[in-house]
């Protein structure tokens, strides 16, 4: 057995860590053998240095079991899951995990909470009275049989190493790393038992990956350790260059959420995201014979309500209401202060700071700027105006939902200076990029 300290060294000096060495770092990281200070020496190290393929294979199969490993004999259809990168206003696991659920595959999503200035799966879904985000692994497989999914936080039992190793990520300005994406994200989902992984990398100001080719790398990265460990996976590049969808926030998206899902609103951009990665999920699965025939899936599923209805039930089995479907601001706390945000003079909104938005809304509370942190699920954004929108000054451009008037307006501040406008329409940005199989 090493000391933390050399093995921090080695990776710190640009060297390659045997496996045995990871798998202490990750028994480190589970048992507390490596302190606080020691798992954040690491993880910036490993930002800094990277790793080789084969190290983020040894790093992510120890990770995976470093906890209870999942399977699923008792099911009759295929199982499968999406995970995404992670955005600003990127509420899509909720009516994905319903459409395709209803579509005829089971979905255990196993999801995290806000990492840096990115939204959390699990904080959202935590704005809703009663909700439990931590049944227990028995409970979590009776509700997938019985519904055809689940929506989970991650579980002492599921990595626990990547639980810890997510928190300190998240406080440390270690995220943005191809490795440690790479591990958080697949030893959850290996460990999940699945046949199949689709994974929405984000690209843009607002993603962790800011360009194309870092965005490539990591879709890369993680088919190849998924598909290695056979689990049939294929990475879908999608844009995250604008809030996506019209909310950023947590009450605030499981609100756009139902009217998403009951067919009051779909936001074109997070539509069409929405039905791209779950054309994924079907034919990967084998449900659809091609994009074609998922389309048509996708519709029945969204036109019948049983999309909606599903995800109706999963709140309601999970602790929730059983009315979220008509009445969601019934069982969610609302902000003290809702305020307009009009355009500060006329032209087209030419582009968003979506991270600067992000970090707004944890300024606000939104969000953690340390590690566990309590949040106020009800303050973020609505009605906001996608990039290309043309205003006058004067005109609606978002609305703010804050703790005090003094927090709307600094809200507001920071929101107005995340924007730019022009005179001239901006270029169109496609939602979809890429499909790295």
């Amino acid at each position: 057995m090493m000391l933390p300290q050399e093995i921090i060294r080695i990776k710190r000096n640009g060297k390659a860590l045997s496996g045995d060495q990871i798998r202490q770092f990750v028994e480190g990281i589970t048992t507390g053998g490596f302190n606080d200070a020691q798992v954040g020496s690491m993880a910036m190290a490993i930002y800094q240095q990277g790793m080789n393929t084969d190290e983020i294979v040894a790093f992510t199969q120890a990770m995976m079991h470093s906890g209870t490993v999942l399977s699923w004999p008792e099911l009759d259809k295929p199982v499968v899951d999406k995970h995404s990168t992670g955005g600003v206003g990127d509420k899509v696991s909720f009516m994905l995990a319903a459409i395709v659920a209803s579509c005829g595959v089971y979905v255990p999503m196993i999801a995290g909470r806000g990492l840096g200035h990115t939204g959390g799966t699990v904080d959202k879904l935590e704005a809703i009275n009663g909700f439990n985000t931590q049944p227990s692994i028995p409970q979590f497989k009776k509700m997938v049989k019985e519904l055809g999914m689940a929506i989970i936080g991650q579980t002492s039992d599921l990595a626990p190493a990547d639980k810890r190793l997510y928190g300190v990520r998240d406080i440390t300005a270690t995220v943005e790393s191809i490795p440690l994406i790479t591990a958080s994200i697949l030893s959850k989902k290996l460990a999940s038992g699945l046949d199949a992984l689709v994974m929405d990398v984000k690209v843009g100001n607002g993603a962790m990956m800011n360009n194309i080719e870092d965005a490539k790398a990591l879709a890369q990265s993680i088919a190849n350790v998924a598909n290695g460990a056979g689990v049939k996976t294929e990475a879908i590049i999608t844009d995250m260059n604008q809030v996506l969808g019209d909310s950023a926030g947590n009450a605030l998206e499981i609100i756009e959420t139902v009217d998403y899902l009951t067919g009051k609103y779909r936001e074109p951009r997070l539509h069409a995201v929405t039905v791209r990665l779950a054309q994924s999920m079907l034919v990967n699965t084998g449900v659809a014979k091609d994009n074609d025939e998922a389309l048509a899936k996708i519709n029945q599923a969204l036109d019948s309500g049983a999309a909606a209805e599903l995800f109706s039930k999963m709140i309601h089995i999970m602790g929730g209401p059983s009315n979220i479907l008509n009445s969601p601001w019934d069982v969610m706390e609302k902000a003290n202060t809702v305020q307009d945000i009009v355009a500060p003079h006329d032209g087209y909104i030419s582009s968003m700071d979506t991270r600067a938005i992000g970090m707004t809304i944890v300024s606000m509370g939104g969000g953690r700027s340390g590690s566990g942190q309590d949040i106020d699920h009800s303050v973020g954004l609505d009605a906001v105006k996608p990039v290309g929108t043309q205003v006058s000054k004067g005109d609606v451009i978002a609305r703010i939902h804050a703790s005090s008037a003094e927090q709307a307006k600094e809200g507001t501040n920071g929101y107005i200076s995340a924007l730019k406008f022009s005179e001239k329409a901006p270029e169109t940005v496609p939602e979809i990029y890429d499909v790295i199989k």
